[in-house]
């Protein structure tokens, strides 16, 4: 796309005379590079006072935004560091009621060592007797 030359020969006039033909060139430099669908959003920005005025509530927006996002990331990571907790309890559960089976369970073996070593004393004595 070409760029028409925005260079003209100003004529000598006063200050707010040089202020109105920059503003005016100003203005058409908008016109020749913005789109006309931009056109809309350029006006609104003048009548709003600048881009100083929709900065200001977009600014605003942004900051409610983070700060619901902020504690929407908060409530997350608590609900999260609340079931790892829970995990760990039901764990540290399973893992005593498993060592208490085989605290029990070893108790059955040794005494079932013991009936076995009765058994068989029992059954070299009476072959003896035979």
């Amino acid at each position: 796309m070409e760029r028409p030359s925005l260079e003209f020969n100003l004529p000598d006039t006063h200050e707010e005379g040089k202020l109105y033909v920059v503003d005016s060139l100003n203005n058409l430099n908008k016109l020749n590079v913005c789109p006309a669908e931009s056109q809309h959003s350029l006006d609104e920005e003048e009548n709003t006072g600048g881009p100083g005025g929709s900065m200001a509530g977009s600014n605003t927006r942004n900051q409610c935004l983070f700060f619901v996002t902020f504690i929407l990331t908060l409530t997350v990571s608590l609900a999260l560091v609340s079931f790892v907790i829970f995990l760990i309890f039901q764990t540290r559960n399973e893992v005593d009621q498993i060592s208490s089976r085989l605290l029990s369970e070893k108790k059955n073996i040794e005494e079932l060592k013991k009936l076995n070593n009765i058994i068989l004393k029992h059954l070299n004595q009476s072959r003896i007797k035979e």
